[in-house]
């Protein structure tokens, strides 16, 4: 049997009594990643913040490892590692500096900073401030802090959004990385190449709703060699 790590069962999300998230119903276990597409408006960063905990559900529920967000929070936020698409760093401080004030507010090892600054491609310039680095960089260090304490989910909206193609690469690598090591993974992305590279499973979303999902080898199989940018084209209306 499977051991699934997140599941939403049920989960609608109103904003202003307007409808956002349809009943979604969604599992990731472990190491499986699962990559949400869609245009924007789509539901996909509501869906990602209501799974951390930024955002409650309307209705339905959302469990990682059986935990609930309002049944025990401290538990429940110790299971996820969240890598937000933006984040104001602290001025002046250095890539090992931010992640060990990460690694204190998670109770990791000092050594588990240097290790994870080196998986990332970090550890070099692990003395520079923050805010000297390109925003490639600075993603790189949002994926540390995400993989810092070894959580069993890993969220992150928008990884590769904006950034080069060297960027892209290097965060599949890493996503089959955190696979192997048997964390279940959920991300979004405008990115379809990045979503058919790193994903095992991907779910496109249209105003809240999943109107397809399954495997990106079964979408290839279902609309050929262009596979995912196939199914966008059909779902979304472009030629």
């Amino acid at each position: 049997m499977a051991d699934t790590v997140l599941h939403l069962q049920g989960v609608k999300k109103d904003i202003g009594g307007q409808p956002i998230i349809h009943s979604l119903d969604m599992q990731v276990d472990r190491g499986q990643v699962l990559a949400l597409c869609g245009g924007n408006g789509a539901g996909k960063s509501t869906i990602l913040r209501m799974i951390v905990g930024i955002l409650q559900p309307t209705h339905g529920t959302i469990e990682v490892n059986g935990l609930s967000w309002k049944e025990s929070r401290k538990a429940y936020a110790e299971q996820i590692g969240y890598m937000p698409d933006d984040y104001l760093f602290g001025q002046g401080l250095s890539a090992e500096e931010t992640l060990a004030f990460w690694a204190s507010l998670r109770k990791v090892s000092p050594s588990r900073v240097h290790e994870t600054l080196t998986l990332v491609g970090l550890a070099d310039v692990k003395n520079k401030p923050v805010t000297s680095f390109s925003k490639g960089m600075r993603q790189r260090l949002l994926f540390a802090q995400a993989l810092l304490a070894k959580p069993p989910l890993l969220v992150m909206d928008e990884p590769t959004n904006g950034l080069d193609p060297y960027w892209m690469d290097s965060f599949v690598d890493l996503v089959r990385y955190a696979k192997q090591e048997g964390h279940a993974v959920i991300f979004s992305t405008h990115q379809l190449q990045v979503a058919e590279a790193a994903a095992d499973h991907v779910v496109f979303l249209k105003e809240g709703r999943i109107v397809e999902e399954g495997t990106t080898a079964s979408f290839i199989q279902a609309y050929g060699s262009y596979g995912l940018q196939a199914v966008f084209a059909k779902l979304f209306g472009f030629r």
